[in-house]
């Protein structure tokens, strides 16, 4: 996607007042559809009350309603309570509320919420519809236009006053982006006074040169610590070489400067895969997933997952890919990590992150994970006894109230797989998909029988102690 940054310089102070107007009652809008939509309310509901509610054509409306939810799914990613959210920005909200600012100090403040706040508007763009039906570019013989419908089929328009981008000024790409009637979104901004937009434009990619018929390069991102592990392997999934990248920069600092490295460090992913000519093969899982309450201290495990923009990063390596025509490819991303730590870190000698990047890479060559016997047999010995001996033991020994009750929960999973193959004469386990005991329930309870007794109270990164298990069949005493 590329975003073309211009300013909007109105004929008159009427116009501009109109289209503040305008501004306001979307940004209402959407702010009411973001409480509607908590209550459980539906698009279709909400389109048709909310016309005559905020004076608004529907397509405008419309469109408040899918940035409200685009806001509510935002909140729910980054693990927040979507009833907390501020419109206008929390940390500018917070300041205000404190009474040592006042005066001149408080008044801009305030006026800079206000911005935030009121001060917006979107229209997404249709190729049907001449790339934008509600704010449409138009250009003149004494320049570039905005046009704004502002209501009853009545139009404002402000001239676009653009600067250059990719020593290309601003308004030639506008400009031939208007003649190209290709769909382009836009959505204006109030900032000291002055109206900005921004046009966002769907890229055209290449074609795709670089697949996996030769392998591919496997990633696994991870919230802590800040790094990329990265797989090479060729086209049968044998694993060729591997690394990781460091990302310490995400860890702090800025939103300005944590999104120029997360590009930077998406540039690195995408110069090893062209340089090894292979696809990239990603994992669609959430930040949440990778840094929940209890892998480590409570505060520094939030810290670290609302700070590390999972999906962002994965978002632009998709994109820079794409631009260099290499193929990407996302899979599911279930147990990638037990699979990785329990099988391919005590093999091969290698983390638990790259380990995943190794199971994701293989994931997106479609080949089948097949279980180690000896853990099969390990397991068949394993009783229900021993896991309840476990479950004492974490209740005893771990302090960290999140990660005690996350290893009870599995303990408890455990058994009841268990529980459920006593009851059979005969027990054997031999887990295949589509079973009622299927490899995931397998790997489930390998890890709470292995794993949990090494590392109870933290997150273990070095499995190499599982090699005598995995390859001699030998565990611990037995």
């Amino acid at each position: 996607m590329v975003v073309i940054q211009a300013k909007l310089i109105f004929l008159n102070q009427q116009d501009k007042q109109i289209v503040l107007d305008l501004m306001r009652r979307w940004s209402s809008c959407m702010r009411f559809a973001y409480k509607r939509l908590l209550e459980g309310y539906d698009r279709k509901t909400l389109k048709r009350d909310l016309q005559g509610m905020f004076d608004l054509n529907s397509r405008y409306v419309d469109d408040a309603i899918m940035k409200a939810r685009s806001t509510l799914e935002s909140a729910r990613e980054l693990g927040k309570n979507p009833k907390k959210v501020i419109f206008g920005g929390r940390d500018l909200f917070g300041k205000l509320q404190k009474h040592h600012i006042n005066g001149k100090a408080y008044k801009k403040l305030k006026t800079k919420w206000h911005e935030k706040r009121k001060g917006n508007l979107y229209s997404r763009g249709d190729k049907s519809k001449k790339g934008n039906l509600n704010t449409r570019i138009e250009v003149k013989e004494n320049g570039t236009f905005l046009r704004i419908n502002v209501g009853e089929r009545k139009y404002v328009y402000a001239k676009i006053e653009a600067g250059y981008k990719k020593n290309k000024r601003r308004e030639e790409l506008l400009k031939e982006i208007a003649e190209s009637n290709i769909p382009y979104s836009v959505e204006l901004k109030l900032k000291n006074g002055n109206i900005y937009t921004y046009f966002a434009i769907e890229e055209e990619y290449p074609k795709i040169k670089i697949t996996k018929d030769k392998g591919v390069i496997g990633i696994d991102i991870n919230a802590y610590p800040d790094n990329i592990s990265w797989t090479e392997v060729d086209e049968k999934g044998n694993l060729i070489s591997y690394g990781s990248i460091p990302m310490p920069e995400l860890a702090s600092g800025s939103s300005d400067k944590r999104e120029y490295f997360r590009w930077q460090y998406a540039h690195e992913i995408v110069k090893i895969a062209k340089e090894k000519g292979k696809a990239i093969v990603i994992e669609g899982l959430e930040i949440k997933e990778k840094g929940k309450r209890g892998d480590y201290s409570g505060r520094k495990s939030r810290r670290i997952r609302h700070s590390f923009s999972y999906k962002s990063l994965l978002s632009k390596i998709k994109t820079l890919a794409k631009r260099e025509g290499v193929e990407v490819i996302e899979i599911d991303p279930s147990y990638t990590s037990i699979i990785g730590m329990l099988k391919y870190a005590p093999q091969y000698m290698i983390t638990k992150d790259i380990a995943a990047a190794y199971v994701i890479a293989r994931r997106g060559l479609r080949l089948q994970e097949k279980i180690p016997d000896n853990y099969i047999k390990f397991l068949n010995t394993l009783t229900v006894d021993e896991l309840e001996e476990l479950k004492e033991h974490v209740k005893k020994t771990v302090r960290n109230k999140y990660l005690k009750k996350k290893h009870l929960k599995e303990i408890k999973k455990a058994i009841e797989i268990l529980q459920s193959l006593e009851s059979k004469p005969g027990r054997v386990l031999r887990p295949l998909y589509g079973t009622s005991f299927s490899a995931y329930d397998f790997w489930r309870v390998l890890k709470v029988a292995v794993v949990t007794p090494l590392s109870p109270e933290k997150v273990k990164r070095d499995f190499s102690t599982l090699k005598e298990l995995l390859i001699q069949g030998k565990w611990r005493d037995s």
